[in-house]
């Protein structure tokens, strides 16, 4: 990976939650509105260059490991309360678990996302046989990474966290990517990882946690009582799907 992309990573992140710091109050349904777009670009890129990346090599247990990616991500969505989502359920006062159980969710999902990054490219190269650049992966990482720092930071103030509680935490969140995405290089410089088995794992999982979080948001209704979506949610949907889309244009797989 280059140092921008490491950069950006961070900075993104960054960026997305120190908004926070000066809304203090947002709209719901425009919050929706920009998670609908990040979702089902997210899904689009997903679905258009991310499973045919990890199908088009070997690993006939590839399937296995997008499901374990999957249910990896209920799982930390329990300890995050569903902050990707765009969920604000604030306490009454500063309670040091309830943050604290939700950075790590976060966090451990950001740093997963961030493993496959190193050699996501390489990897595309030798299985499809593409020497295009390919930052599909890192720009969904970034994508919906925005929303959630800028949810994780309106939800700890809201719940009477100090500023620089909060500032920690989001530099915490911030650098959870980065970290992965080193992590993994480090690994596999080192041998302990496999680039040709453990590449394609290690999308596989981001792939069964992308599918979760994409269809997680587009699934979920703006009316409690009622299976009802409206149309500038479907515009964004659309939206959304066309730039992913847009992404193909120039590709052969």
């Amino acid at each position: 990976m280059e140092i921008w992309e490491y950069l950006i990573l961070f900075l993104s992140v960054l960026i997305g939650g120190g908004l926070a710091f000066f809304i203090k109050e947002y709209k719901p349904s425009t919050l929706q509105m920009l998670l609908s777009f990040v979702g089902s670009y997210v899904l689009g890129i997903t679905v258009l260059h991310l499973l045919p990346s990890v199908y088009s090599g070997q690993a006939d247990s590839i399937g296995l490991w997008i499901l374990a990616g999957f249910f990896i991500q209920i799982i930390l969505e329990i300890l995050s309360g569903g902050v990707e989502h765009g969920h604000i359920h604030p306490t009454h006062e500063p309670k040091m678990g309830f943050a604290l159980q939700i950075l790590l969710g976060l966090c451990i999902h950001a740093f997963l996302e961030g493993m496959p990054l190193p050699g996501y490219q390489g990897h595309i190269e030798a299985t499809v046989g593409d020497n295009h650049d390919h930052q599909h992966l890192l720009w969904g990482i970034i994508l919906h990474k925005l929303p959630a720092a800028f949810v994780l930071v309106f939800l700890l103030t809201l719940s009477k966290f100090k500023k620089s509680f909060v500032l920690i935490a989001l530099i915490v969140f911030s650098l959870m990517s980065p970290l992965g995405a080193l992590t993994a290089d480090f690994l596999t410089t080192k041998g302990i990882f496999n680039k040709e088995t453990t590449e394609p794992i290690l999308i596989a999982i981001v792939v069964g946690s992308f599918l979760h979080i994409s269809t997680t948001i587009l699934f979920e209704t703006e009316s409690k009582s009622h299976h009802h979506i409206s149309f500038k949610k479907v515009a964004m949907i659309v939206v959304g799907l066309g730039l992913a889309l847009l992404t193909t244009v120039g590709h052969q797989h």
